[in-house]
């Protein structure tokens, strides 16, 4: 029988690639001594200014923004400097995925090795639930602390603010989520989202991480500390931005490229045992490799165990201490990863039995489902059907769910539709969370879709492949290959290029590669060039040798035992037009 994953394919719209101003790709290209398709491609991204392409393609710390341009910075930074010198206790509270992580331990490391009396905190995410809640302030009041400063949370946690408020302990936000409403009272909210005090475009894409950086640069500054510290951590840095699928443009382009590079040599011990117990030592670190291998480990932690030891992972002093809690990564990951194809079984099986010209928005629901990995299989259920998806695990009567949505689809603005339906809910365009009466689930269900067939039309459930620039095989070069390296890290923002190449002869048909690939080989103009497809077993037979077709594909470099070689990845293909 054909996996959950392989049953169903939803349809694809290839937006075709704009224009090429070829006046402004040839000026740029003499002006910068590159390629045609490169200086094409720049003009495409709105980097045709000489200037601009120079900025984008060598990101340098220069161009970062002053901490103190972020509303409410100097007061914080002032605040956390008087604890420190008056030797306060200091709960540093962060949020249970990566990014909550990597910015708690960062503000941990840099607020001790400036003298610091620091306690980090994470809630438990079965029993305290998300952001600044009671959990978090009877742990301050546990360690006896007169500041707590939160990591990726915060900007919403009204009640707990006040409470916090009622007990003499002061707070700083440290955020990058959207205001619901009024701020807490607080010494300080940093948040780029913050709209009362807005902050410059080029950095409101931050993650949390990255205002705990600057904020970290800041109170080193003003203790007259060493900045290098701090700096050498843009490694955590990258880590979480990229984890946290933050826009990779602006401030964030400039904060992971420098990241990255520090991370193969990282000087934190947990970083490397990271590193070494996921294969990836020695190999270049770039941001798939940290979204899709790294980061997954280390957000295990939060959702099966505790985040907080991921924490201790990123704050080991030494191999021996890191070693055995990348160890544990591992083992959670692969326990996660089983958990995920079971739940996604399970979940694409009750799809499988609906009639989707009629659902538009899907809901699934399951009891004994584990909340830490719902997430996850939601946005694979979206990926599938190119539907808005909630998936919700049932526990005593009460169900705790993900969603996730499509372009189109406003997520957020939905549960606002629903809720009177709903316990509590939480989240953004994209993603959100809620909390159910199991028997409202079918009622929650039923609105949810016809807001979505209220709201969306028929062509916004269709997956669309963007497409950046018409490259035929014989451009498709080694050289050129390399220098879109320059284009990295590449993500959310600022995606791999996607090329298209019609009327390709396939002279190799394709065979099945791994579980769902396919490996086939393309006529090119000094020979066969091997392309490989992920996801498309199903399709194998559409690549016969001597089939015609037009490809959407990326450049990649495959390197296999010692051999390096161009290599097309393949996103989607079709009969040649």
């Amino acid at each position: 029988m054909a996996s959950a994953a392989s049953r169903r394919r939803a349809p694809t719209r290839w937006l075709e690639p704009p224009p090429v101003q070829e006046i402004q790709a040839q000026a740029l290209a003499g002006a910068l001594g590159l390629p045609r398709p490169l200086a094409a491609l720049l003009a495409a991204r709105g980097h045709g200014d000489p200037a601009a392409a120079k900025q984008f393609l060598r990101p340098q710390l220069e161009q970062l923004l002053d901490p103190l341009a972020l509303p409410d910075m100097d007061v914080a930074a002032a605040r956390l400097a008087r604890a420190i010198a008056r030797r306060e206790t200091i709960v540093v509270h962060g949020d249970y995925d990566v990014d909550g992580m990597c910015s708690t331990a960062l503000m941990t490391r840099a607020l001790r090795v400036l003298g610091g009396t620091v306690v980090p905190f994470i809630p438990d995410r079965r029993s305290d639930g998300y952001d600044l809640t009671d959990a978090g302030v009877n742990a301050a009041i546990a360690a006896g602390a007169s500041l707590v400063l939160t990591c990726d949370c915060g900007t919403s946690a009204m009640a707990a603010a006040r409470r916090l408020q009622a007990a003499g302990i002061d707070l700083i936000i440290s955020d990058h989520h959207l205001p619901g409403g009024p701020l807490p009272p607080a010494v300080a909210v940093l948040n780029p989202q913050r709209t009362d005090k807005p902050y410059a475009e080029v950095g409101r894409d931050l993650a949390a991480v990255g205002v705990a950086f600057k904020l970290a640069l800041q109170v080193t500054r003003a203790c007259g500390g060493n900045e290098n510290v701090v700096l050498n951590m843009l490694d955590l840095v990258a880590l979480a931005t990229v984890a946290d699928v933050a826009r990779l443009r602006g401030e964030n382009r400039v904060l992971v490229r420098r990241g990255l590079g520090l991370m193969a040599e990282s000087r934190s011990p947990g970083l490397r045992a990271l590193i070494r117990s996921s294969g990836l030592e020695g190999k270049a670190i770039t941001a798939g490799r940290v979204g899709y291998t790294l980061a997954p480990r280390l957000n295990a932690l939060g959702r099966l165990a505790s985040a907080l030891r991921g924490v201790d992972l990123l704050l080991a002093e030494t191999d021996a201490e890191a070693n055995g809690l990348a160890r544990q990564c591992e083992e959670l990951n692969r326990e996660r990863q089983d958990m995920d194809r079971a739940l996604l079984d399970s979940a694409m099986r009750a799809v499988d039995a609906m009639d989707l010209e009629e659902t538009w928005a899907v809901t699934v629901s399951g009891e004994g489902w584990h909340p830490g990995v719902i997430g996850i299989v939601a946005s694979r259920i979206v990926e599938q059907t190119s539907r808005p998806a909630f998936l919700i695990a049932v526990h005593d009567g009460v169900g705790k769910g993900s969603g996730r949505s499509i372009g189109a689809f406003d997520l957020h603005a939905a549960l606002v539709a629903c809720d009177d339906l709903l316990i509590k809910h939480g989240g953004h365009r994209a993603a959100a969370g809620l909390t159910i009466d199991a028997a409202r689930i079918p009622e929650f269900a039923a609105r949810f879709n016809a807001l979505a067939r209220e709201r969306l039309v028929r062509d916004d459930l269709v997956r669309e492949l963007k497409l950046d620039l018409e490259l035929p095989l014989e451009e498709a070069t080694p050289d050129l290959e390399k220098l879109l390296r320059h284009f990295e890290p590449f993500g959310m923002g600022n995606p791999g290029p996607m090329f298209v190449a019609r009327g390709v002869r396939v002279a190799v048909g394709a065979t099945k590669l791994g579980t769902d690939g396919i490996k086939a080989q393309m006529a090119g103009p000094a020979g066969p060039i091997e392309a490989v497809g992920w996801g498309m077993a199903d399709r194998a037979r559409e690549l016969a040798a001597g089939r015609v077709v037009d490809i959407a594909y990326k450049l990649e470099r495959n390197e296999f035992r010692g051999v390096s070689k161009l290599q097309l990845g393949l996103s989607d293909f079709r009969e040649a037009r």
